[in-house]
C-alpha cells in the first residue's frame, strides 16, 4: 500500500474552488461582486505565473468571513460543493481515484485552498484525508486570518513531512498529481511525480525528467 497525493484545484477539478467560491460569495451578497472578483482574478493570475505571495491572497479571500460562524459559513458551503463542484470533476480523476482505491492506496488531497473548502470536497470524492489552509476562529467565529503553515509550494512539503510522521507513513512508492509549477517542490519529492493538465513551465520540467504527462478531462 502506498499513499496517493493528489491537489484538488484544476487537477481533480476542472476549476479553482476558491475563486468559485469568491463567486458564490458575491451570489450570497457577502461582499461587492464587481470589484470584489476583479480582484479575485488579479490575483488568481499571480498564481498561475507562480507570483503569488499567499498571504496576501488569503487576507484578501477571507475578509468577508470575519465574524462568521464555521456553521453559518457551512450551511452555504454544502450546496456550493454540489451544484458548482460536482459538475466539474473530472470523470478521469474520479476513475485514477478508484485505481488507487482498489490497489489499496492510502488517498490524501493536499491544497493551497482553505480547509473548510477542500474537507468538503474531499468528502463528496470520498477522501477522508486533506491538508489544506487551517483558519483561525476566535470566539467561535472566523478571525479573517489563517494558522500554521500555508500548504502553498515548500509549504505542502512541510506540511505533508509533519502528516507523514504524525500518521507513521512514509513516501515509499508514493504518487503525486498536480498541474501546477507552485507544486513542483512536493512532485520531485515523491517516487512518482505525475502531471495533470499542466501550464507550459510545469509541461516543459516534465518532458525534461520524463514524468508522465496526463490529459484529464
Amino acid at each position: 500500500m502506498a499513499l496517493a497525493i493528489f491537489d484538488l484545484d484544476e487537477t481533480l477539478i476542472g476549476g479553482d474552488c476558491a475563486s468559485l467560491w469568491s463567486e458564490e460569495m458575491a451570489r450570497q451578497g457577502w461582499v461587492d461582486g464587481e470589484s470584489f472578483l476583479k480582484r479575485d482574478h488579479e490575483l488568481m493570475t499571480l498564481y498561475a505565473e507562480g507570483k503569488l505571495a499567499m498571504e496576501d491572497y488569503m487576507t484578501f479571500s477571507l475578509s468577508p468571513l470575519v465574524g462568521r460562524t464555521e456553521e453559518e459559513v457551512a450551511f452555504i458551503v454544502e450546496p456550493y460543493v454540489e451544484d458548482v463542484i460536482e459538475p466539474i470533476f473530472y470523470s478521469d480523476a474520479t476513475r485514477c481515484l478508484a485505481t488507487h482505491r482498489e490497489a489499496g492506496d492510502r488517498i490524501l488531497i493536499i491544497s493551497a485552498s482553505a480547509h473548510f473548502l477542500v474537507s468538503a470536497i474531499a468528502e463528496r470524492l470520498g477522501v477522508e484525508d486533506v491538508l489544506a489552509i487551517d483558519l483561525e476562529q476566535q470566539h467561535g467565529c472566523y478571525s479573517g486570518r489563517t494558522q500554521g503553515v500555508l500548504t502553498y509550494r515548500d509549504g505542502k512539503v512541510t506540511r505533508l513531512n509533519a502528516w507523514l510522521k504524525e500518521q507513521g507513513e512514509t513516501l515509499e512508492g508514493a504518487y503525486f498529481y498536480s498541474d501546477s509549477r507552485n507544486d513542483l517542490p512536493l512532485l520531485q519529492q515523491v517516487p512518482h511525480p505525475h502531471v495533470v493538465n499542466p501550464d507550459p513551465v510545469l509541461r516543459a520540467h516534465a518532458e525534461e525528467a520524463g514524468w508522465p504527462i496526463l490529459s484529464w478531462r
